[in-house]
């Protein structure tokens, strides 16, 4: 598939959720379904060792926001919540990408806003996660944050870094999605703050 036809999948995808997009009315497709993958489509393996496995590998750790939906008209409020599976994919042009659950209850207020601020946490920054990690919460209540330049999603407050994002393109990937962002803005405090760091279930910090 060409970058045309590319774009064209993650229009109608977008529009299928209620995203606002900028490009003229495509026909939708219908919304995937929320669910794992299915019996005959398993490897044999335990899913208990998977996870035990990849635990070996540390990541970073981040709060993926995004401004209400204005289909929502604001009732909704800002959406959040707390990902370690996001990486940078491309320099020229910009792109990032972040993993999401298809059962996540947050992503389809995300994909309806169409933007995203990718907050990249510190290493003093372990309560604020696990508070955007509870689901049916509101995630919001006593975080200190503004809005993002371009997207106008939370920007929280200590964050070493924020990434400012418009969705690009949305891939299945099992019983997650693949979301690609096309990178709007973005910055640094400056202050040579320690990341916080995510190995074997625990949190954790850089050291020199």
């Amino acid at each position: 598939m060409g970058h045309a036809g590319m774009a064209a999948t993650a229009v109608r995808y977008l529009r299928s959720v209620g995203a606002r997009t900028t490009t003229a009315p495509v026909e939708a497709l219908p919304r995937p379904q929320l669910r794992a993958v299915g019996d005959d489509e398993r490897a044999p393996l335990d899913r208990g060792e998977f996870r035990r496995v990849l635990g070996n590998f540390a990541t970073g750790v981040t709060v993926i926001t995004s401004p209400p939906a204005e289909d929502a008209g604001g009732i909704d409020g800002p959406a959040g919540f707390a990902c370690q599976s996001f990486a940078s994919l491309s320099l020229d042009p910009p792109l990032v990408s972040f993993m999401v659950a298809r059962t996540s209850t947050t992503w389809p207020r995300i994909a309806r806003a169409g933007v995203f601020c990718v907050n990249i946490l510190g290493a003093d920054q372990g309560e604020l996660c696990r508070a955007f990690a509870v689901s049916g919460a509101d995630k919001f209540a006593g975080v200190e944050y503004d809005a993002a330049p371009v997207s106008g999603s939370p920007r929280l407050a200590g964050a070493p870094a924020w990434v400012d994002c418009t969705i690009q393109a949305v891939h299945t990937g099992g019983d997650h999605l693949i979301v690609v962002g096309r990178v709007d803005a973005l910055g640094a405090t400056g202050d040579d703050a320690d990341p916080l760091l995510f190995h074997r279930g625990t949190f954790g910090r850089f050291t020199r």
